[in-house]
């Protein structure tokens, strides 16, 4: 579940340099992402299975600082708490008293997303952009990696030309699988405290420590 929560909350955090000039509504777009120093909100996200036909849905908030701090609180219908900071990755599940320690670059595995999000890679470069007739006023975006995996082999951005801002993600993996973030009460540069992206273990969590796997 780590690495769904990952590749979704990567492909939403969208931020990308230059590229894209024959289109300056996303020129506008990418400008926004690339002055953003930290954004706010909710999420939902919704996972579709392909094989069973069933959809798990969930519901939280999010905390984000460039350039990759992340707070991704999952609030129902389980509690489940994701921090991403300099040095690691928690993945802390309350109900199981059990939280799951990563060396940070885990976040990396997700390839060519990461590189898109922090701004250290163009959408052009990694990805075939394809610009898709609006929705409901809504600009659409469909993104295809140069080098498909087994996790992402195609992306559906929708955001709104008004605030340039993202309103909802969708990745589709190789099994045919949807996983899609709506994202709401989006604030742009708003607070985000260093103690947001600090993970201190409740007494009698059990700790898994996975650092050294992901090296």
């Amino acid at each position: 579940m780590l690495k769904k929560i990952l590749l979704s909350l990567l492909i939403c955090l969208m931020s990308a340099s230059g590229g894209f000039a024959a289109d300056p509504l996303i020129a506008e777009i990418q400008s926004t992402y690339e002055k953003m120093k930290t954004f706010t909100g909710s999420f939902t996200q919704e996972l579709k299975h392909r094989e069973t036909g069933s959809t798990e849905r969930r519901t939280g908030t999010l905390i984000f600082k460039k350039p990759l701090s992340v707070r991704w609180e999952t609030v129902s219908p389980f509690p489940e708490l994701l921090v991403i900071n300099s040095n690691e990755v928690w993945d802390y599940l309350p109900d199981e008293e059990l939280a799951y320690r990563h060396n940070r670059n885990v976040v990396h595995g997700s390839k060519s997303i990461i590189q898109v999000v922090t701004g250290q890679s163009r959408l052009d470069k990694d990805f075939d952009v394809e610009r898709e007739a609006d929705q409901n006023g809504l600009a659409v975006l469909r993104l295809y990696p140069k080098e498909p995996s087994t996790q992402l082999v195609e992306a559906l951005l929708i955001v709104d030309p008004a605030t340039k801002l993202l309103r909802s993600a969708e990745t589709v993996d190789f099994y045919g699988n949807i996983n899609r973030i709506t994202f709401s009460r989006l604030t742009p540069n708003a607070p985000a405290p260093a103690e947001s992206f600090t993970f201190t273990p409740p007494k009698g969590v059990t700790i898994e420590d996975r650092r050294k796997d992901s090296k």
